[in-house]
C-alpha cells in the first residue's frame, strides 16, 4: 500500500513549504493539491494557484511524487496546460502525477462565463481534454502539433522538449460512471475515486467495491489486466474524516487494501471544517502506517 496526502493551497508559502517538506519527511509516497479556482465553503478564504504551488513544492522536495487532485477542464485549455505540466515535471525530475477529472458543476464551471453543460457534454469534454493532453505530453519535438476538435483547437503548438517521464507522466483519472471508467481503461495508468456521492459508512464502502468491479470489467473490455492500473481511494470521502481517530484511519486503510486499492489518499488536517484535526493525528498515522 502507498500513501498520499492532499495539502490544500490555502497557506502562505513559508507554511505551505513546511507542509510539503514534512509530507516527504513523514514518508508519504505522493502529495497532492486541488486544481480549483476556489472550493466549496472555502471560496471566501485564501486559495492559491495550482501550477505555481506545485513548481515551488518541486524545488522544496526531492523524492515525493506531486499531483493534481484533480485537474479540471472547466477553466483550462490542453495546450498551455500541457506546457505548464511538462515544465513542472522537468523541474521536479519526473515526479508529477496528473490527476484528471471531468470538471465539477460548482463555481469553477461558470467563473469564465461559460454555459452550463449537460452530463453528456461534460463527459465528451473530459474525453477530448484527456486525449489531447495525452498527445501533447508524449510529444518529443519542438513542434508543430495541431488538432481540431469540437472543444479544443491547436495550430502549430510547441512543447518543451523530451518528456521527463517516458512516454509521459502517469494519468490518474477520476471516474465513477461507466463511460468514465472506459476512459480510465483506455488512457489511465491510475484510477482515483472519492466513491459515490450521498452514501456513508458501510453503504459507501459497498458502493466503492462495486466501482472496483466495474473498473475490472472496463479493463477487460480494453484488453487490460485488472492489475495493470494503480487504484487510488480518497478515504476521507465516506462521511468520516480518516484522522478523526486512529481506529477510523486504520479501518479505512484496511478496507481499502481488501478492495484491491494500491494507494490511499487522506487530507492534511485543518483548524476548521472540513478535515478538522491536528498534526499530532497525522504524525501518529505516519508512525503506524508509513514507517512500518
Amino acid at each position: 500500500m502507498r500513501f498520499g496526502v492532499v495539502i490544500l493551497p490555502q497557506y502562505p508559502w513559508p507554511e505551505a513549504r513546511r507542509r510539503w517538506q514534512k509530507a516527504e519527511e513523514l514518508g508519504f509516497d505522493h502529495a497532492w493539491t486541488y486544481d480549483h479556482l476556489s472550493w466549496r465553503t472555502l471560496a471566501d478564504q485564501p486559495w492559491g494557484a495550482t501550477i505555481p504551488l506545485l513548481t515551488a513544492a518541486a524545488t522544496a522536495t526531492e523524492r515525493i511524487r506531486l499531483g493534481t487532485f484533480v485537474t479540471s477542464p472547466n477553466f483550462r485549455h490542453p495546450v498551455p496546460f500541457a506546457k505548464d505540466l511538462a515544465s513542472v515535471d522537468e523541474i521536479s525530475g519526473g515526479r508529477v502525477l496528473l490527476g484528471i477529472g471531468s470538471g465539477g458543476t460548482g463555481f469553477d464551471a461558470f467563473v469564465l462565463g461559460q454555459p452550463e453543460l449537460t452530463p453528456r457534454e461534460r463527459h465528451e469534454r473530459f474525453v477530448e481534454f484527456t486525449r489531447d493532453l495525452d498527445v501533447l505530453l508524449r510529444f518529443e519535438q519542438d513542434g508543430p502539433l495541431s488538432f481540431d476538435g469540437p472543444r479544443y483547437r491547436a495550430v502549430d503548438a510547441r512543447m518543451v522538449g523530451t518528456p521527463a517521464q517516458s512516454p509521459r507522466m502517469p494519468f490518474v483519472l477520476a471516474a465513477n460512471g461507466p463511460k468514465g471508467l472506459r476512459l480510465v481503461a483506455e488512457q489511465g495508468q491510475g484510477w482515483v475515486t472519492t466513491g459515490p456521492d450521498g452514501d456513508g459508512g458501510d453503504a459507501w464502502w459497498s458502493r466503492v467495491a462495486e466501482l472496483g468491479k466495474r473498473l475490472d470489467d472496463a479493463l477487460d473490455g480494453a484488453g487490460r489486466a485488472p492489475g495493470s492500473i494503480d487504484r487510488y481511494l480518497s478515504i476521507d470521502s465516506g462521511g468520516t474524516y480518516s484522522l478523526s481517530s486512529p481506529d477510523a484511519a486504520d479501518d479505512a486503510v484496511c478496507r481499502a487494501a481488501e478492495l484491491g486499492f494500491t494507494d490511499v489518499i487522506l487530507h492534511w488536517p485543518r483548524d476548521g471544517e472540513p478535515y478538522l484535526g491536528t498534526e499530532a493525528a497525522l504524525d501518529a498515522f505516519a508512525e503506524r502506517h508509513l514507517n512500518s
